[in-house]
């Protein structure tokens, strides 16, 4: 079958033909319909040997939608030929984060070698992607699988940010969304479907903000110096209750820092490599630094249905498996506008 995989460190990825994979017992063998690029792809391909972690080759894409093609002995609720969105935060199972369906903090993945698909694991940038357990399929039905398959990711990581944050963004208060892209251009109409906040979008491209105003931000503007300022004038001084950083960049980080309102969230949702010192002098009282990791089981679950009652829509552009490497270039140098998606 054909895959993208990350072959050689310091290099990109690569199409590749490898074997078709089999499943064993339990596991379920899914036919990929479609799958979902992401920048933390580049972060993972961007480290240096001596970090690496994930094994090579790598097969990429921890976005991932399918139907189910094969199932292993013993595995039971899983209807072959049906189509599935696939859950990547893999946990145990078994510890108290994973029992309340919050796989994405369990506590014992590291210690087993529990790694998500297309993070260690074999990913869904392929044309079959073999699911470790039942538990990690959620049904999508008729669903588009192209519209539907970065909610696995773009739309549930900023969901899980959000709601974390929701009981602050009632009627008068302000959200900011720093970085309108990938994860953005959904946490702003998640922010719009889920709070009566108004929402303010920050980005350094025109396209993007053009995006944001598409979506739901009230108000659109340049992530420069003049941004605090601005964001000051329009919240009458008080700043943004809750700051949602989709870029984690030290200069995104320090407006955050400077807009957010006392006894406000600061939610570092990008892995940018920022750095936000916090405490007296630092952060407004009261204010709370958070950084979310992806989200829960019945979270996606959640964010399905606003797909599904049309409040949550990805911007996508579409490539084949062919293309996907040029599709990955586009993406680091920020040309992507919403999120890139392979269809094997």
């Amino acid at each position: 079958m054909k895959a993208i995989q990350y072959r050689t460190i310091g290099q990109g990825p690569e199409l590749v033909e490898i074997e078709t994979p089999e499943p064993g017992p339990g596991q379920i063998r899914i036919k990929v319909t479609a799958a979902g690029l992401c920048h933390s792809d580049w972060f993972v391909m961007g480290l240096p040997a001596e970090q690496y972690i994930y094994g090579l080759p790598l097969t990429l894409g921890h976005e991932g939608v399918g139907i189910a093609d094969k199932l292993g002995d013993g595995v039971e609720g899983i209807e072959l030929g049906a189509s599935y969105a696939i859950y990547g935060p893999w946990g145990c199972g078994q510890c108290h984060a994973c029992a309340r369906g919050a796989e994405n903090y369990c506590t014992r993945a590291a210690e087993l070698g529990i790694q998500p698909p297309g993070l260690g694991s074999p990913g869904a940038m392929a044309e079959y992607v073999i699911i470790d357990d039942a538990r990690h399929l959620v049904p999508i039905g008729d669903m588009d699988p192209v519209e539907t398959v970065s909610l696995t990711d773009a739309g549930l990581t900023p969901y899980h940010a959000i709601m974390s944050s929701k009981d602050k963004l009632v009627a008068g208060t302000t959200a900011v969304v720093i970085g309108t892209g990938g994860l953005g251009h959904v946490g702003i109409q998640v922010l719009r479907a889920v709070t009566s906040a108004t929402v303010i979008a920050l980005d350094i491209a025109d396209e993007k903000l053009a995006l944001a105003r598409d979506v739901g931000a009230h108000h659109a503007l340049m992530s420069d110096d003049s941004a605090v300022d601005e964001i000051r004038r329009l919240t009458n001084g008080r700043g943004a209750e809750a700051v949602f950083d989709f870029t984690g960049v030290q200069p995104t980080l320090d407006i955050a820092r400077q807009v957010v309102a006392v006894d406000g969230d600061i939610q570092i949702v990008g892995i940018g490599g920022g750095l936000l010192p916090t405490g007296f002098f630092s952060t407004p009282f009261g204010a709370s630094v958070r950084a979310p990791y992806w989200g829960t089981r019945s979270e996606l679950m959640e964010v399905l249905s606003l797909a599904q009652t049309g409040s949550v829509g990805v911007h996508v552009e579409r490539y084949s498996m062919e293309q996907a490497v040029d599709a990955y270039t586009r993406l680091h140098d920020g040309k992507v506008q919403g999120r890139a998606v392979v269809v094997p």
